[in-house]
């Protein structure tokens, strides 16, 4: 590959991310890359996964790691590493470390996963809980990803931006802020219907958001678990809430192998074109992001950033959307009701707080699914008004954008198409959407990465970031 082409390909994710007009610094790899990607850590905890340098010692698992961090040079304009960070990101976020990381043979987890579906429908959730507790015996023990919210790709991100910068002038990169209006984050309220009983409850649930002025997109079940009316669907949209699908029927196959995948994506894309749902999400999040491309959606939400408490293990180790062909992913971030209350015993806002601070220190994408079928009790729903009045903090004292995921997904894809110009010593944002976007300057501070928001009157601001206002 010419040197020009090598280096543009290894800052492909970065500028993509940031949204800026490119890398204030090249990279280049140092040397081949062996033929076999592995685990690998870097200085601040980062953790990758990837064909590294042929002179890097091999690892065996995410428990062991070598430390690459020295194999980082700067060498004049261009920095040295041993890694490719584009396959680096695209692994992470396309869970292609799962095998290693896995603590069962893929073949075995199948079998157990195929019996207990085969059963499902005739055990109570007393029992199922039970199973699934043993099902998910050691995830604490879990090395890789990392707990209870992996930001690993975007701690790697932000590093190599890092890097970039001491490795030019020093001077502040300028990007198009992550949220519209200069919000320091978002979050979004999903609801999945799993049951007849989701159904019936769903206007409690649904009472509860709007007394917290909480919007909320409903994944529905379009076969065989419930009826799905129009009146249903009709009070939903009355309510202005969003619609999703949730698989075809929820019984635990829909990935079991490509073309059978192929052939109920055809007609989950029927349910999507009937219903007018732009989002997907997959029943239990089983997923293979290789075979999204037979979704006629915009965005899915089936990837969780952690998944230890998942029947399919793995994550895409990042708390913001990102691409997967033609979607948009935004990652499930927070950990489902479900396993809060019937695995983890936790009643408690405890783990939902810990999460929310940590996608907030990485300005990421709040993401959680609460069923209706599982908020019957009074414990259950003293805990869920206690997360909608998480929520409303967030929004109102914390500048968090609580949106629709549809709202998001849009949000996302005009930020990919929006385009950072400099005229007369000006930054101006062009494209579709930018009269919500802001400007922002990344700077780095000891060793890390301060990022700086520009006056929200301008979508352009001087090439200097002194009249910037600090984020937080």
């Amino acid at each position: 590959m010419p040197k020009r082409e090598q280096v543009r390909s290894m800052q492909e994710e970065l500028v993509r991310y940031f949204r800026c007009t490119d890398a204030p610094a090249a990279f280049r790899l140092a040397g081949s890359l062996a033929e076999a990607p592995r685990f690998f850590s870097l200085e601040d905890g980062i953790v990758g996964y990837g064909r590294t340098a042929q002179t890097c010692a091999p690892a065996q698992s995410a428990a062991r790691l070598p430390d690459l961090s020295s194999g980082v040079r700067f060498l004049g304009s261009e920095i040295e590493l041993p890694f490719d960070p584009d396959e680096v990101v695209r692994s992470l976020r396309g869970e292609r470390y799962v095998d290693q990381a896995s603590s069962a043979p893929g073949s075995l987890r199948r079998a157990l996963r195929n019996a207990y579906y085969v059963a499902r429908p005739v055990l109570p959730v007393f029992v199922r809980k039970h199973l699934q507790k043993v099902h998910l015996n050691g995830w604490r023990n879990l090395a890789f990803p990392q707990w209870p919210v992996d930001a690993m790709v975007d701690k790697l991100l932000t590093r190599l931006l890092a890097l970039a910068i001491r490795g030019s002038t020093g001077d502040s990169v300028p990007f198009i802020w992550f949220w519209p209006e200069g919000a320091q984050a978002c979050a979004v309220m999903t609801h999945d219907v799993e049951t007849e009983a989701g159904v019936e409850l769903s206007p409690l649930i649904l009472d509860l958001n709007a007394s917290f002025g909480i919007p909320s997109s409903l994944q529905i079940v379009p076969e065989e678990r419930y009826q799905v009316t129009e009146g249903y669907l009709n009070m939903l949209r009355d309510r202005g809430q969003e619609i999703n699908v949730q698989g075809l029927n929820h019984d635990g196959y829909l990935f079991r192998d490509k073309e059978s995948f192929r052939r109920s994506a055809a007609k989950i894309n029927q349910y999507a074109r009937q219903y007018g749902a732009v989002g997907f999400r997959s029943p239990v999040l089983y997923r293979n992001q290789d075979w999204f491309e037979f979704l006629e959606f915009e965005y899915d939400s089936s990837v969780p950033s952690v998944a230890h408490l998942d029947p399919q293990r793995g994550g895409c180790c990042t708390v913001m959307p990102y691409f997967v062909g033609g979607l948009v992913e935004l990652p499930v971030t927070m950990t489902q009701d479900y396993s809060l209350f019937h695995i983890l015993n936790d009643y408690s806002l405890n783990l939902w707080t810990q999460q929310s601070e940590i996608i907030l220190e990485h300005h990421g994408l709040i993401n959680c699914i609460v069923h209706p079928d599982y908020i019957r009790g009074p414990r259950e729903r003293q805990i869920y008004r206690e997360l909608l009045q998480l929520y409303t903090r967030l929004r109102d004292q914390r500048n968090v954008w609580v949106a629709l995921p549809r709202d998001v997904n849009t949000w996302w894809r005009q930020r990919d198409q929006m385009r950072l110009i400099q005229r007369g010593g000006q930054w101006r944002i062009e494209g579709q959407g930018s009269e919500r976007a802001r400007l922002a300057f990344a700077s780095v501070a000891d060793g890390r990465i301060v990022y700086r928001l520009a006056p929200h009157a301008a979508t352009s601001a001087p090439s200097s970031q002194r009249s910037a206002a600090p984020v937080h």
